[in-house]
């Protein structure tokens, strides 16, 4: 398995394994915003990846597209592998709504973080497992 950045690994919590990727949840309790990371080294874009890698992790991100959409209802799904300060390559999937701290503007950077509270981090996670399916292996 690829070694996670250490960013991602301090921002983030790690919720599964899809064939691919890592499905991981960032802890900021404002948005719905999971992060998916091919378990490929040294890749930094999504151009990079052998050609089936590319058509897995688009799978997987629209698997979590759907699940998403279907969990929080958002009014925008934000995707976005931008990389400018973790060079590995990650996608992040933003549920994002009219009434959202920052909205219209990008969530990077705009607020620090707020941290989840226990029962609220796992009233996100279930919602999404109760959409995505099976195609992922859980952690906890």
């Amino acid at each position: 398995m690829a070694e996670l950045h250490p960013r991602l690994a301090g921002d983030c919590l790690l919720l599964g394994q899809m064939p691919l990727s890592r499905l991981l949840l960032m802890n900021d309790s404002r948005y719905p915003w999971f992060i998916l990371v091919p378990d490929r080294e040294g890749i930094s874009e999504i151009h990079e990846l052998a050609w089936d890698d590319q058509q897995q992790l688009l799978t997987e991100s629209m698997a979590l597209s759907r699940a998403m959409s279907a969990a929080f209802r958002p009014d925008k799904l934000n995707i976005a592998a931008l990389g400018n300060v973790v060079p590995q390559l990650h996608v992040h999937h933003v549920a994002r709504y009219r009434n959202d701290p920052v909205w219209p503007a990008p969530v990077w950077g705009a607020l620090p973080a707020k941290a989840y509270q226990a029962g609220q981090r796992a009233g996100v996670i279930a919602s999404l497992r109760t959409h995505l399916g099976d195609g992922i292996r859980w952690v906890g």
